[in-house]
């Protein structure tokens, strides 16, 4: 076995984030996005003197569980990666990678409540971000996600299925309308082109639809033809808002150093749980609207009675979770490090009539030493990183009875919960939840109590 050669290998094991385990010269193999009863090829990325990681190439044998996929792109596109294994298994396999992580790390669970899946496994997510480019040099102009092995490939992705139709029309207008204009696409390692991203945002409980084009400065092009051209046609959902974001970055990410209003407004409105939120481009916002729905409640339902209890929400962003749960507690404190989300949750509490919600923005680690408020519950709803460790120690530091976490990253949550639990804490409950299908991401809530 050599870094670089192929390697087969029959898949026994499964860990988070969906990395399929095997065995061959005894060695433990991985192999991301390989799971238990195939029979894949790989090649040998990383190879130590016990383990080796391969790469996807093949799979070769399917598991006898496993289904017709749904989608076309699926196998080339990024974006999934269990869309043939039945819904109801890929549930099973989340939760076991979960509880497998609890073990490992040692950390009781508490009692553990199960794995509740997504409302819908199709068509839910409500914002998607698709990248400008080609499949190969040479190649028409391509709108969509990364492909599966590939450093620069670009599929275009007008009949993806994680979206609903307005997505994929949107998608397909806007690939065959710029094909004609001759544009460059951005190429990151050059720094060079015009066309950069695609970000479609749509509230899947009103309607309202926000399509944000993203460009660099590099080419004077007016984008009116473009947006009649959006505008003329019709949409299951309403077309509220088009935006210009101009990015010279030279960061893969979206950047809006200039944001141009084209049309109408620079917002949607989404409501959740009876309560209103304007969502801006750039506003975090989870991506499955249905699926936040059920997120939330089990977040209330963990709170139990707390209608004269003080609550600190802390990585609040927009103040959803807060605002969510502020009906049923005395005081919310929404602390968030960015400023445009604190705004944007100040504007959301007043749109609710909540007089009970106050939020500060600055990191979490600095703000929580000036608060003169004690929480009687603490909600954690941190980045994938997890809790800074700074942070960690003034939430201790707090004595909160309770603490609440919301996690989208059980590798990092077990590392947190062993902190807390050193520190005297004890986990009462866990719950996971999908909100990601077809996907290897999971949400995980865990209610723990000071003992």
């Amino acid at each position: 076995m050599k870094r670089g050669s192929d390697l087969s290998v029959k898949i026994e094991q499964l860990k988070f984030p969906s990395t399929g385990i095997g065995y061959a010269e005894d060695k433990t193999i991985y192999v991301k996005n390989a799971f238990p009863g195939q029979t894949v090829t790989g090649r040998v990325k990383k190879k130590k003197e016990d383990y080796a990681e391969l790469k996807l190439i093949s799979v070769d044998e399917k598991a006898d569980y496993e289904i017709e996929t749904v989608c076309p792109h699926f196998g080339i596109c990024g974006g999934c990666s269990s869309q043939s294994i039945p819904y109801e298994k890929q549930l099973e396999f989340l939760s076991e990678e979960v509880k497998a992580l609890f073990k490992e790390a040692d950390v009781d669970m508490g009692e553990y409540l199960g794995i509740k899946g997504s409302p819908e496994q199709w068509e839910y997510r409500n914002k998607m971000e698709f990248t400008f480019g080609d499949e190969a040099k040479g190649e028409p102009l391509s709108l969509g996600m990364h492909m599966r092995g590939k450093s620069f490939g670009i599929l275009t992705v007008d009949e993806c299925k994680l979206v609903d139709e307005d997505y994929r029309k949107i998608i397909k207008l806007t690939v065959e309308y710029f094909r004609t204009k001759d544009l460059p696409y951005y190429r990151i390692m050059k720094a060079e082109g015009y066309l950069r991203h695609l970000v479609i945002r749509k509230a899947q409980n009103t309607g309202e639809i926000l399509v944000n084009i993203v460009t660099t400065t590099q080419v004077d092009f007016d984008l009116n033809e473009y947006v009649n051209l959006l505008r003329e046609h019709s949409y299951k959902g309403r077309l509220v808002s088009i935006l210009h974001t101009e990015n010279d970055s030279r960061s893969d990410a979206v950047i809006p150093e200039k944001v141009n209003v084209l049309f109408g407004k620079d917002y949607i409105r989404e409501t959740l749980l009876g309560l209103q939120f304007n969502i801006s481009p750039f506003s975090f916002f989870q991506t499955n609207t249905k699926g936040a729905e059920s997120l939330y409640s089990i977040v209330k339902e963990f709170m139990g009675d707390s209608e004269e209890k003080i609550v600190f929400d802390l990585y609040c962003g927009t103040g959803t979770i807060g605002q969510i749960v502020a009906p049923n507690a005395k005081k919310v404190i929404g602390i968030e490090l960015i400023e445009e989300a604190v705004e944007a949750a100040k504007e959301n509490a007043k749109l609710n009539g909540l007089n009970n919600c106050e939020f500060i923005a600055g990191d979490v680690a600095e703000i929580i030493k000036r608060v003169k408020d004690k929480p009687e519950i603490i909600i954690l709803d941190p980045p994938r990183t997890g809790v800074h460790p700074k942070a960690l120690d003034y939430v201790i530091k707090f004595n909160a009875p309770e603490i609440i976490y919301v996690s989208c990253n059980p590798k990092t949550l077990v590392e947190d919960l062993k902190v807390l639990t050193e520190k005297g804490y004890k986990v009462v409950k866990t719950k996971v939840k999908d909100m990601f299908p077809n996907t290897p991401h999971v949400e995980t809530i865990v209610k723990l109590i000071k003992q």
